[in-house]
């Protein structure tokens, strides 16, 4: 897009509070079909147009590629009196809002699943990479298109509107990839080098499921009841052809099977014949510089690894010129603040932030001269403040780093630690956990539930503890805290665990961030990271690997997700330190029970820094 004016009228005062045209249509028309691909493989395709669309008016389309169904099919006699979107109040105005706005939407299901025929081997395939450019052909040759095509999605159907970048297709103008995981390696399947076995597990499982027109157990009773499965093809044979389609589903790829055999990034799996660093966005990054399209990445400070990946690219991208983090679950159904009830709506609400995405596909594929600003922007909600705010670059101007100090009596000091020696003793406790709510726990938008971590006051008997003094004015911490310790384990490998905390005058305990680092992945590398980052970078690459010597003290040091939280005047801020996170990260050790000796001394001043907003004025 071309340097604009700016429209006083759409100046951006926050997230959530943009102008939108009035709608222009009413109604919607669909059809299902069967697009052939280049080897023949047939991709079942939903297209949904304005009602009233004039045959001579052109209009853009956008492009959803999902593993999850396309469209949904209803039982009898359910299906002549409801429709599928209707089952879910959230999101059934999701289509009419665009459709009414002057867009085409084109939903695929991606090679081997859903109605497509074809095999989903793993995650985003070469394959489904190269049908995008044969996908969004089709649509600039059909008799409504303008020829300009937006990609837009949810979590793994938002990396695939990202990799609409690789194939430079010039039809393609803006992308919004939402809740995504463009490195999922330590995005969401290995954070810190460790297993996320609950989430791969279940993942894995529902995406089974899925493949074989099977409701999983997440839709519910009534859900199960209502739903017969994916949609066929419009078409006098389209069951049969679902049923064909079906069939060869059963040779997709198991991805928690697969996950059992990594522990580094570039290990290649002997049958699956990939390793997790084919599955980034970032190996094809020549290709995303190059490409043209205008990218509004979504993510939350409170959801897997999606806040650090907006970060990343914001910094590493030059089309990546506008962003938003907020404080939802993962897909911006409900708020997520730890601050606030998990039952509030989320901020803003789902309409609000559809009128977001709006303005920015109106800007790249319509030319409106809305006042979408081609330099860079990042919204990002602050918690406990509560509080939407803005910046150009990251981190926002004013971060400075405070740095804290672990110290003798479980405490966090501001100043040099004197002693010649000192230690804590911690025995892991495999019992400590985050709860089932907690930021992996990504199913958990299917399930209607959000994020949602308890006081963690309790929790403080599985972990060891590090608290500051009452503090005296109100801080608040936006960026990448960082920690460093000095420790000595009584295994070659192990996990550690760090928690950034907020204890409020009552003694009650507010999770604000975590980070963690498998103990063998702990080397800095000196190699340049493949993007911007704000933390130490470990290439978590078997070249890489380090075991721990039993007893011999090793600097583990390593960036925590980034946050944007205000601790009030008085709270106190506690780092907590783990092994273990039961119920989510699988168990490294698998057996034993590791003793860590955490050093805080002169010549081994264990730490972590703050990134801290200096106070205006």
């Amino acid at each position: 897009m071309s340097q604009r004016s700016r429209n006083d009228a759409f100046v951006d005062t926050g997230f959530g509070r943009c102008e939108v045209p009035p709608p222009q249509y009413k109604g919607t028309t669909s059809q299902s079909l069967y697009l052939p691909m280049r080897d023949g493989v047939r991709l079942a395709v939903e297209i949904v147009l304005p009602g009233n669309l004039p045959s001579v008016t052109r209009i853009p389309a956008l492009l959803s590629q999902t593993r999850y169904w396309r469209a949904m099919e209803l039982r009898a006699p359910f299906k002549w009196f409801l429709k599928p979107e209707e089952l879910n109040p959230d999101f059934k105005n999701f289509k009419p809002f665009f459709t009414s706005h002057g867009y085409a939407l084109v939903l695929v299901d991606a090679r081997g699943t859903g109605a497509s025929f074809g095999t989903w081997p793993y995650p985003w395939p070469q394959d489904s990479i190269e049908d995008a450019a044969e996908i969004v052909d089709w649509i600039v040759a059909q008799p409504w298109s303008n020829g300009k095509v937006g990609g837009h999605g949810i979590s793994y159907v938002g990396t695939t509107a990202e990799l609409l970048t690789v194939p430079n297709h010039p039809a393609i103008q803006a992308l919004i990839p939402m809740f995504n995981h463009p490195d999922a390696y330590t995005d969401i399947a290995f954070p810190g080098g460790v297993l996320n076995e609950r989430f791969i597990r279940d993942w894995g499982r529902f995406d089974r499921t899925l493949d074989q027109n099977v409701l999983p157990e997440e839709f519910g009773f009534w859900g199960r009841m209502l739903l017969k499965g994916v949609k066929p093809v419009d078409a006098k044979d389209g069951r049969r052809l679902l049923q064909e389609a079906i069939r060869g589903h059963a040779a997709n790829g198991d991805v928690y099977q697969i996950a059992q055999d990594v522990t580094f990034r570039d290990e290649r799996h002997n049958t699956a014949n990939v390793c997790v660093e084919d599955l980034t966005v970032h190996r094809f990054k020549q290709k995303v510089e190059r490409s043209n399209a205008a990218i509004f990445g979504w993510g939350s400070w409170m959801d897997a690894g999606t806040a650090d990946a907006v970060i990343r690219r914001f910094l590493t991208f030059d089309r990546a010129q506008r962003a938003v983090i907020g404080a939802w679950e993962h897909g911006g159904r409900f708020h997520a603040s730890p601050y606030q009830s998990p039952d509030l709506p989320a901020d803003p609400k789902l309409p609000a932030q559809w009128r977001e995405m709006l303005r920015f596909f109106d800007a790249y594929l319509k030319g409106v001269d809305n006042g979408v600003p081609s330099e860079k922007v990042l919204f990002y909600y602050t918690m406990g403040e509560e509080k939407w705010k803005k910046t150009a670059v990251w981190p926002p101007e004013g971060t400075t780093t405070q740095r804290w100090y672990l110290a003798e009596g479980n405490r966090l000091s501001p100043s040099d630690p004197p002693a010649e020696s000192g230690a804590d003793t911690y025995t892991v406790d495999f019992e400590a956990s985050t709860g089932e709510h907690n930021r992996w726990w990504e199913m958990g938008g299917i399930l209607d539930q959000t994020v949602s971590y308890a006081n963690r006051a309790e929790a403080a008997r599985h972990l060891l503890t590090y608290t500051t003094p009452p503090l005296a004015e109100d801080t608040e911490i936006t960026g990448h805290p960082v920690v460093t310790l000095y420790a000595a384990m009584t295994e070659t490998d192990g996990v550690f665990y760090a928690y950034l905390e907020d204890v409020d005058e009552s003694g009650r305990v507010t999770y604000v961030t975590e980070g963690q680092l498998r103990a063998i992945h702990r080397k800095v590398s000196a190699d340049a990271p493949p993007y911007n980052l704000q933390v130490p970078y470990h290439s978590f690459k078997q070249a890489d690997a380090m075991p721990l010597v039993p007893g011999e003290i090793a600097e583990i040091t390593f960036g925590l997700l980034p946050t944007s939280t205000l601790i009030r005047k008085d709270h106190r801020i506690r780092l907590s330190i783990a092994g273990h996170d039961e119920g989510t990260f699988v168990r490294i050790p698998a057996e034993g029970t590791p003793v860590i000796s955490v050093a805080r001394n002169k010549h081994h001043a264990s730490h972590i820094d703050l990134p801290v907003m200096r106070k205006a004025g």
